[in-house]
């Protein structure tokens, strides 16, 4: 019977300890300069989350467009990773940060820019300034964002008196900067009767369509009653689309609907009488499709 060699199993233990030791305190690898393509996934999730913040704030689409593409990803594979977190802080409550991913996700799906960036970092670097044209044209921006026109502070007299010669140059007026417009808000296209025994009794279907006939996800609704109010979401049953929401309707109750992002009100909702073959009476739903002009 064979001797278990315990010198060389002691032996090739120590020196497993000692090189973890080593690697672990001793010296340590160190990452410099590391690109954002090389993050764990949950800090890319934050990474996306900042600048949909940052977008959310300015409305720099190109430079939102430049930060994504150093994740390494085109711009509609960054618009479905922004559509799948989005539903995901959605689920957890986060509904303020939902609302800014998704804002940002609709503004690349629906902005004419291009599908990937040749030069992400130079362009981070000159960080050029967002500039209207005749041809431009804006995302929308999420609507906790105020649409007004701000005014360059003007220097006192005396303050220039003091900085500059005297000119016979007149004063410059204030000049105006100009924000994003908001998109064009979503039209109700259509408002069916459901009667379908297979559906819960009274339940509210909703779609969202963009402009491009494609299904957003993070689309706040918000369906009010006599005394009363609540805010449900798209993209809650992505196996039924991410541009589908539900909801279930007293039948003792008249609802109002619209999108928080802006759109036609759909009103005088109440769940329709349905009879099956037998002559049986049930309560029916309701289906809205809202769609972006």
């Amino acid at each position: 019977m064979k001797r278990i060699p315990w010198g060389v199993l002691l032996t090739l233990l120590a020196g497993f300890a000692l090189g973890l030791v080593y690697a672990w305190t001793i010296n340590p690898l160190q990452v410099y300069d590391s690109e954002p393509v090389a993050l764990r996934a949950d800090f890319k999730d934050d990474y996306r989350s900042a600048i949909a913040a940052s977008y959310a704030a300015t409305g720099n689409l190109p430079r939102a467009l430049a930060r994504l593409s150093l994740l390494g990803n085109s711009t509609s594979t960054s618009t479905e990773t922004l559509n799948s977190q989005a539903q995901r802080l959605i689920a957890a409550g986060e509904f303020a940060e939902a609302d800014q991913l998704a804002a940002l996700a609709l503004a690349l799906e629906n902005g004419t820019v291009p599908e990937s960036l040749p030069s992400p970092i130079s362009t981070l670097k000159n960080n050029p300034p967002l500039q209207a044209s005749a041809a431009a044209t804006f995302p929308p921006t999420p609507e906790d964002i105020p649409f007004q026109f701000t005014e360059t502070p003007q220097a006192t007299d005396t303050e220039l008196a003091a900085t500059q010669p005297v000119t016979d140059n007149p004063t410059p007026r204030p000049t105006r900067t100009l924000i994003p417009t908001v998109g064009a808000p979503f039209a109700l296209v259509s408002q069916d009767p459901i009667c379908d025994t297979n559906l819960p009794d009274g339940l509210l279907q909703v779609l969202v369509f963009s402009s491009s006939r494609r299904q957003v996800a993070g689309a706040r609704i918000i369906i009010t009653w006599d005394n009363g109010e609540e805010q449900f979401f798209t993209g809650l049953k992505p196996e039924l689309g991410n541009g589908y929401a539900d909801y279930s309707m007293s039948p003792d109750l008249i609802y109002t609907v619209r999108l928080a992002a802006g759109s036609d009100i759909a009103s005088g909702l109440a769940a329709p009488t349905c009879q099956t073959p037998a002559g049986e009476s049930f309560q029916g739903g309701i289906k809205l499709t809202f769609q972006q002009p």
